[in-house]
């Protein structure tokens, strides 16, 4: 029997282990450290160092790793043992100071978009004492940032801080307008919830595809997918729960409160939840999580996939990004109240998010983009890549009163005069939540649906703290300097509602008619991932980020080369990776196939009586036709290839993959789809979409 709150947190460097480990004068000073963001006393680092390696130790451990996480998207870590050797030829176990604060280790060979030259290339991590350490495999873990020589953000963490700081500066300033003189701080949290695909490990390793890109290049559509909503919640198979008893412990273990796991629409699809937590310890948790995942997995003889499309006809998988914001007093500022004052407050944050989705619609796109999501985008499963703001019916009415100045007339048929000294108190939204909406408003939090399964949750948090921070500056800047500020407030709510509606719409997302819709709007519809970038550097944004201190200029235009980089390697590989399965397994197979039935063919004919073959002779040049509509396909592909120059600039490359090479890849796929539904199963060389979803 498991004892949940025995083990959870068991294997993490948390508060409580902190209390007891620490003298009371080392640990005070250490969480006003924390909270204050001011610099560790060197007596207070010593005193933690010491402490955290003694109980790694004790846990178990024999290395130590600065956590840190690159622009890959994933964890990196290198490992140093605690061993230091004595006079005596032995050695003892230690960890200094420095080593817990400050680790330096090369990494030259990770993306950092210009920042750095090669001969300069070593990178600098530190800690990041906001982010418990944690034992994983034997290594102590500990949180860090990743930077240059000079100081430039060569990671996914650094930013996410900084914009953190930015929104608790600005937060406070609207909240002490307000009069909330109780409050110290704010921060924003989130809730990922995490969806992800399983599969046997055998099917697995023998597709080349799965192995080298994270999905299925080729595929036909089996005779039965997610037809029949039967996977949706439905009792967990046996070898599959298994795999989330075990998955769910090992996260308690390292403190990430796993909570809701069950079966997603697609077959072989499933989604894990977690409980809300501050945005910084969510994205370390839900890289824990994504790490976690493969790893019981391959214990359980299964393959955890987190592409956003590993299988092409059935639903993808994402990742909603359930982003509030909270004081440190624990009142939820998303989150409608019980009195007049607090709704008004409550509707003056609400109104800095929809004017800041509004303003940054390209910013928060370009946060979730990957060559991997643009393929779940706009499939019917997910929002389209037209940003809009869901806010559900009541409240929908509510901002249109405050705009037009007038009656509200509330659901129990009161009529009420809206202004924000008499605003009524209303109820979280009840209505259904919209599907559709790529970011809604759930009551007391906002929903982005459009994050891709596979990523860090980093950067689209860390452009919502950003936009909103830079909102309420404008806020705070308007009525800090009025006379009267009640008459401000209800100025400013009715303008900001007036110039940004725009945003905000409640039907259906998937429909062409929205899309027309949103285009009168004047609403960017950036379809794929290369149409999106190019916004990432406009000044607009570029001093979006240098004014609330984020990104700099130059940090900005790294991101920029490093995810169209990605997005030419991403499509290089996948396109070598079909040419290498079509040549090397499809036609062999097929053509093996089409000896088959010669064969037989042959066969009939030499019996002495006649037997009709006109049936192998029609399947045979059936077949002959398609294999050299392949074949033409295979060289196609190949040729467009051979266009591609290192002399083309990053833009050019990437645009020449969108538009060229995704097309002739399309093209190959469709007609070896077509060859797999009409060839043998004994001869077909990989595990079909059936064999693959229904395995386990």
């Amino acid at each position: 029997m498991i004892n949940v709150p025995e083990i959870f947190g068991s294997m993490v460097f948390n508060d409580s282990v902190m209390k007891e480990r620490l003298p009371e004068d080392i640990y005070k000073s250490l969480k006003l450290s924390i909270k204050n963001g001011t610099r560790l006393s060197i007596e207070v680092g010593k005193a933690v160092a010491n402490a955290m390696k003694e109980w790694a130790i004790e846990k178990g451990a024999t290395h130590f790793t600065h956590w840190f996480q690159p622009m890959t998207g994933i964890t990196a870590e290198k490992h140093d043992s605690f061993i230091s050797p004595t006079a005596s030829g032995g050695v003892i176990m230690d960890f200094s100071v420095n080593e817990l604060i400050k680790g330096e280790p090369d990494a030259s060979s990770f993306p950092s978009g210009g920042l750095r030259a090669t001969f300069e290339a070593r990178g600098y991590t530190a800690w990041d004492p906001t982010s418990y350490a944690f034992i994983k495999d034997g290594a102590l873990c500990i949180p860090t940032i990743f930077c240059s020589y000079s100081g430039e953000a060569l990671d996914k963490k650094t930013p996410l801080l900084r914009s953190i700081d930015a929104i608790n500066k600005q937060a406070m300033r609207i909240l002490k307008l307000f009069g909330n003189d109780d409050v110290t701080k704010i921060h924003t949290t989130v809730g990922a919830e995490q969806e992800y695909f399983l599969i046997d490990k055998k099917a697995y390793k023998k597709r080349k595809d799965l192995i080298f890109c994270g999905r299925t290049l080729y595929g036909a559509k089996p005779v039965k997918g997610q037809d029949l909503d039967d996977h949706y919640f439905g009792a967990l198979r046996p070898r599959v729960s298994k795999f989330m008893k075990d998955l769910d412990v090992e996260l308690w273990k390292l403190g990430v409160p796993a909570k809701t796991k069950h079966n997603e629409v697609a077959p072989a699809q499933h989604e894990l939840a977690q409980v809300y937590t501050t945005t910084n310890t969510a994205t370390d948790q839900n890289q824990i999580t994504m790490e976690t995942m493969k790893i019981v997995a391959e214990k359980h003889g299964l393959v955890c996939l987190l592409h956003e499309k590993p299988f092409a006809g059935i639903n993808g998988s994402g990742k909603h990004n359930n982003w509030s914001i909270q004081t440190d007093t624990g009142v939820n500022l998303l989150e409608p109240g019980v009195s007049p004052q607090d709704n008004a407050q409550f509707l003056l944050f609400l109104c800095a998010v929809i004017k800041g989705v509004d303003e940054y619609a390209d910013l928060l796109r370009i946060s979730i983009a990957s060559a991997s999501n643009d393929h779940r985008l706009g499939a019917q499963e997910a929002p389209p890549a037209i940003i809009s703001i869901f806010v559900g019916e009541e409240l929908m009415q509510i901002l249109e009163a405050i705009e037009k100045g007038s009656a509200y007339t509330s659901k129990g048929k009161i009529d009420i005069e809206v202004g924000v000294d008499v605003l009524p108190s209303f109820q979280r939204d009840d209505t259904d939540r919209n599907r559709t909406s790529p970011f809604a408003f759930t009551g007391n939090k906002f929903e982005f649906r459009m994050v891709g399964s596979s990523q860090s949750i980093a950067c689209p948090n860390m452009i919502l703290n950003t936009i909103v921070a830079q909102e309420l500056s404008e806020f705070a800047d308007e009525l800090e300097s009025a006379e009267n500020f009640t008459d401000a407030l209800n100025e400013l709510l009715s303008k900001t509602i007036k110039n940004h509606k725009r945003i905000l719409f409640d039907g259906n997302n998937y429909s062409e008619e929205w899309q027309n819709e949103a285009e009168k709007r004047g609403l960017l519809n950036l379809k794929t991932m290369i149409d999106a970038l190019p916004y990432y550097i406009s000044q607009k944004n570029i001093k979006l980020f240098s004014k609330n201190k984020v990104l700099s200029e130059k940090e900005v235009y790294s991101r920029y080369e490093i995810q169209m980089d990605n997005y030419c390697k991403v499509m290089h590989i996948e396109a070598l990776t079909m040419l290498d399965m079509a040549r090397k397994e499809i036609l062999p197979a097929v053509n093996l196939y089409i000896g088959e039935i010669t064969n037989i063919a042959l066969a009939k004919k030499k019996l002495k009586e006649a037997i009709d073959n006109e049936v192998e002779i029609d399947m045979i040049e059936k077949l002959t036709s398609m294999i050299k509509e392949f074949y033409n396909k295979i060289e196609a592909l190949s040729d467009v290839m051979e266009n591609i120059s290192e002399d083309m600039n990053i833009m050019d490359k990437a645009i020449y993959y969108k538009d060229y090479v995704r097309k002739a890849m399309k093209e190959l796929r469709d007609i070896a789809d077509k060859l797999e539904l009409n060839t043998s199963s004994d001869f077909w060389p990989y595990p079909t979409y059936a064999d693959i979803l229904f395995s386990i």
